[in-house]
């Protein structure tokens, strides 16, 4: 009809096919533009990102002949912090401080989201308190930030001030599974309970990702019955449902119950993931079902699931191994792994040696990789350094006594915390 000379047209297929994911076709309509303007810039970079290919929305971005604007500003800072490039998100921060009158609440949300991404909280945090107004989106991604940077305690405290301002502003359920995480990463049950309470007394909607957050912070913090009862109250549920329940059986030592509720979910057509199998061979690491986790460990691997057992699936199977006493086949385990050990691995293998007080059984291979690697746990160095000296070897004692000294590692004493009040 002679309409695709039409910038407008042009840029409207160009977002069509980026919206619906057709990057190929996206990528043609823009190749084919004799004039491109900011809008058409935006589109395929908008159309990469939204598909996750965020290096090449970038790469676009710096490619950019006309000036950006305030949509291609957030999508490039988006994709900055997807793919961790903080200095080209520092940049783009510097380029919208010197055009102040593009700095708006869309910006200020991408740049605390990109910060947090980078695990930059202080820049992120300085952000978040020059917004002079602040959403939802805002408040989510400050409080999910801080609990991904392993920062509950701040998570909660920020929550807290949430609560207590007269912005308006309600918790959504993203912000509520957030504080759920943390609280559950703290142990912090009353306040997890006060959290529940708070969604039903809100009457927000109770959708998997609520309910499975309120399941994973019970179970997490000890309290199974209550977890189950939450559990089985969730219509819908999925399969990060059914692992938080089994992540929670297994660290609390209900080895069994998390096989039987494993096998139901394989009966009830939920495919196991690796965060399953790694549940399930932490239950029965915990429990001493060294048959069992075989089993599941060999089945993890089969045609029927035909999932590549990671470095923590190995360390579950052999930390498993060396409890039930079974050095030999945990150290062949060791040999056969795809990738090197890490220091739980060694801890583990140590260990086992240390009950037996003999280092005869362990190959010389091993211990030299033990020694090559690079620990920041004291107690790794410490095992080992004991082992060596109830078998008289001085010479590797001091070796050991030395390495911790050049690399500045100390044995911390170990403590406990536990919330009153």
């Amino acid at each position: 009809m002679g309409f695709l000379s039409d910038v407008y047209v042009q840029n409207s297929l160009l977002h069509f096919y980026g919206t619906c994911g057709d990057l190929k076709s996206a990528c043609k309509v823009f190749d084919e533009m004799p004039v491109r303007d900011v809008v058409s810039w935006t589109g395929v970079i908008s159309g990469f990102s939204r598909i996750g290919l965020y290096k090449e929305a970038l790469r676009m971005f710096l490619k950019m002949d006309v000036e950006a604007n305030l949509a291609t500003y957030v999508c490039a800072l988006v994709a900055s912090g997807r793919v961790g490039w903080l200095s080209l998100g520092q940049g783009i921060h510097g380029l919208i401080m010197k055009k102040a009158y593009l700095f708006r609440l869309e910006i200020g949300n991408a740049l605390i989201d990109m910060y947090v991404k980078c695990e930059r909280l202080c820049d992120a945090k300085r952000v978040f308190g020059e917004l002079q107004v602040k959403d939802k989106v805002s408040w989510n991604s400050m409080i999910s930030g801080l609990v991904q940077c392993k920062k509950p305690n701040e998570a909660i405290e920020l929550f807290f001030s949430l609560m207590q301002t007269s912005s308006g502003v309600k918790p959504d359920g993203h912000i509520l599974t957030s504080v759920l995480s943390a609280c559950a990463s703290l142990g912090a049950v009353e306040y997890g309970r006060w959290v529940h309470e708070y969604v039903v007394r809100a009457g927000i909607k109770w959708d998997t990702h609520i309910g499975t957050a309120v399941v994973d912070m019970y179970a997490k913090c000890g309290c199974i019955e209550t977890a189950l009862e939450v559990f089985n109250g969730i219509r819908s549920k999925n399969v990060y449902t059914w692992n938080a329940l089994l992540g929670g059986l297994a660290i609390h030592g209900h080895g069994h119950e998390s096989l039987r509720y494993v096998e139901e979910m394989v009966k009830l057509g939920f495919k196991p993931n690796e965060v399953t199998f790694l549940a399930v061979l932490n239950a029965c690491c915990h429990t001493g079902l060294v048959d069992e986790g075989r089993r599941y460990f060999n089945k993890m691997k089969t045609g029927e699931y035909n999932l590549s057992p990671k470095l923590e699936h190995y360390g579950c199977l052999i930390d498993m191994l060396c409890r039930a006493g079974l050095l030999e086949e945990a150290l062949e385990l060791v040999k056969s792994m795809p990738v090197k050990p890490d220091v739980l691995i060694c801890g583990a293998i140590l260990s086992a040696c240390k009950s037996r007080e003999t280092l005869t059984e362990l190959p010389k291979e091993i211990l030299d990789s033990f020694l090559e690697m690079e620990f920041e746990d004291s107690g790794v160095y410490v095992l080992l350094s004991n082992i060596f000296a109830a078998n008289r070897r001085w010479n590797d004692v001091a070796k050991i006594r030395r390495l911790m000294k050049v690399k500045g590692i100390s044995k911390v004493p170990g403590s406990s915390a536990i919330d009153v009040n």
